[in-house]
């Protein structure tokens, strides 16, 4: 029962703080405005768009518990891109954000949504996870 309620509340407060990223981002696109790095050579446009898939989708996805584990890997790749990548040269405390992101959502990727997550309502999500 701890566990499980530990997994809400890091579900709920990374992914709510990780979907404000997206948020930001997607409010922008929305406005007309694709400027945004291209850290993996595929263009500003196609990098924004797959920010904003896992900033803002992936972390919806974490915060409701569904397919959580699914959900956590675009965003542990976007944020080994920013600090690996994008933050290449900068100081540890600049890369320290992402870098504890991807602890939470690699602990929420190992250990799933918990009991208190929309798979288990539905029944889709590991045993584990659910009350028996």
């Amino acid at each position: 029962m701890n566990a499980d309620l530990g997994l809400l509340i890091l579900r709920v407060a990374a992914g709510g703080m990780m979907l404000h990223h997206g948020w930001g981002k997607l409010h922008k696109v929305l406005s007309g405005q694709w400027g945004f790095p291209d850290p993996i050579g595929i263009g500003a446009k196609p990098s924004l768009a797959l920010a904003i898939f896992a900033e803002f989708f992936c972390a919806a996805l974490v915060v409701l518990g569904f397919k959580t584990r699914w959900a956590t890997i675009p965003i542990l790749v976007t944020m080994a891109v920013a600090a690996g990548i994008v933050l290449r040269g900068q100081p540890w405390g600049e890369k320290e954000l992402p870098l504890l992101y991807g602890a939470a959502f690699l602990t929420l990727a190992l250990c799933g949504g918990g009991r208190f997550a929309l798979d288990s309502f539905l029944g889709s999500g590991k045993g584990k996870n659910k009350k028996k």
